[in-house]
């Protein structure tokens, strides 16, 4: 019987350091598990996320199909995991169709899911042992960190309280989960939270490799990965601000802002 795991988010809780230690070690842990990461699914994880922002029929027949040609095209394996935070749909912060702020992931995440588990029965059959797994974040840091992305990739003109007003208070990764537990029962949900892994020797892949009972002395060998997607400094984070208040032609706005990435870095 093969069994999936499904890495299916959320988006700022350490999922690009989880997908770059798995993608680096893929050899090593092949004869464990087979990985898949955005870059085998592009297609697929794009669709999940136009899906969220433009929630039409359509658009979830799309990722449908993408994700069936992406699982026809995959060798039977006797574990399997698939990582892509868009999974989860859109991050919040991004406005769907109607310019309505995007604050909560379960409506599109729980549509999503749906299909991907339908998808994973018909590829391995109807017992094929299913678990989806979330990485979570305590609420306060991992709204800063949605704010800090979203200054540095679109045209947000909010400073950062005026941003975190319009989500509800109850709003949080584990919250989100939570909800999605109970939507998706009987499919387990298995959440880790960033703080817990954060400073382990394999960061947020920890979880994930836990559940995946990699030996240990397999895990010794794995090698760590740096740390991606990091947080910008409040100076340049208040620069971004500046230039998302006075710049509203799109390209001349990602000119300045590469600009002044590439000044920072070392």
């Amino acid at each position: 019987m093969t069994k999936v795991i499904v890495h299916a988010g959320f988006h700022k809780t350490g999922t690009t350091s989880l997908q770059d230690f798995f993608s680096d070690n893929k050899a090593a842990l092949a004869p464990y598990v087979a990985y898949y990461g955005k870059a085998d699914f592009l297609k697929t994880g794009g669709h999940a996320r136009i899906y969220a922002q433009r929630p039409f029929p359509h658009r979830l027949i799309k990722f449908r199909r993408s994700l069936r040609r992406f699982l026809q095209s995959i060798p039977d394996d006797k574990i399997i995991v698939l990582s892509r935070e868009t999974f989860s749909g859109g991050m919040p912060g991004h406005h769907s169709l109607g310019g309505r702020l995007m604050v909560s992931y379960e409506r599109a995440a729980t549509r999503l899911a749906k299909v991907i588990i339908s998808e994973l029965k018909k590829r391995f059959g109807p017992d094929v042992d299913i678990t989806f797994f979330y990485t979570v974040r305590a609420r306060e840091p991992w709204i800063k960190s949605i704010y800090g992305h979203l200054l540095r990739s679109i045209r947000i003109a909010d400073d950062f309280e005026s941003f975190r007003d319009q989500f509800p208070e109850q709003l949080s990764p584990a919250n989100e989960a939570a909800k999605l537990t109970k939507k998706l029962a009987p499919v387990p949900v298995v959440t880790s939270a960033l703080e817990q892994t954060s400073q382990l020797p394999d960061g947020p892949a920890s979880a994930l490799l836990d559940l995946l009972e990699i030996p240990k002395d397999v895990r010794a060998s794995l090698r760590p990965v740096e740390a991606k997607n990091t947080a910008n400094s409040a100076d340049l984070q208040d620069a971004f601000l500046k230039l998302n208040r006075e710049i509203k032609d799109k390209a001349l706005l990602k000119e300045k802002k590469e600009a002044l990435l590439k000044r920072q870095r070392p």
